[in-house]
């Protein structure tokens, strides 16, 4: 769906129509925040999968993670559309290209903390995952290497 409304972005806005920008803009957004949210979700999974291996049931942990995947970003344009909902509009990418418009978050501060600052976390907590797991794997093939040596003995 993001990309779907990436690409039809510029051929919405040439409609002029202000309330149709505003919608397309409010869904790249969701779209946006929603696929950054389910990478985190990911990250958690591949957590539970080789870190916390056994005594990992989670109930109802796909309904658990459609409610956060769907749910967080729907949060965070609700709050924005909440706070004033012509921080979405039409703005031209560049001065020298005036007619290509494209419908997106005018407000920077509202950009830096709604989109830049939510991918920000969602790296962080998908690095500290990555390097849990790393290090959980290493450790894993650490007790192997020493039990195969103990055996070879």
């Amino acid at each position: 769906m993001l990309n779907i409304v990436f690409l039809t972005n510029s051929w919405l806005t040439s409609f002029n129509q202000p309330g149709l920008c505003i919608i397309v803009a409010t869904l790249l957004h969701y779209f946006l925040l929603a696929a950054f949210t389910w990478m985190c979700l990911e990250s958690v999974h591949f957590y539970l999968a080789l870190v916390k291996v056994f005594n990992v049931y989670v109930p109802k942990y796909i309904l658990k993670c459609c409610i956060a995947g769907w749910g967080i970003p729907a949060t965070v344009i609700t709050l924005v559309l909440i706070i004033n909902k012509d921080f979405y509009g039409n703005g031209s990418l560049s001065k020298s290209h005036p007619y290509s418009n494209f419908c997106w978050i005018q407000d920077n501060t509202v950009f830096y903390i709604s989109v830049v600052a939510y991918f920000f976390l969602i790296f962080l907590m998908n690095t500290s995952m990555f390097i849990t797991v790393l290090l959980q794997i290493h450790s894993v093939k650490a007790r192997t290497q020493k039990t195969s040596r103990f055996w070879k003995r």
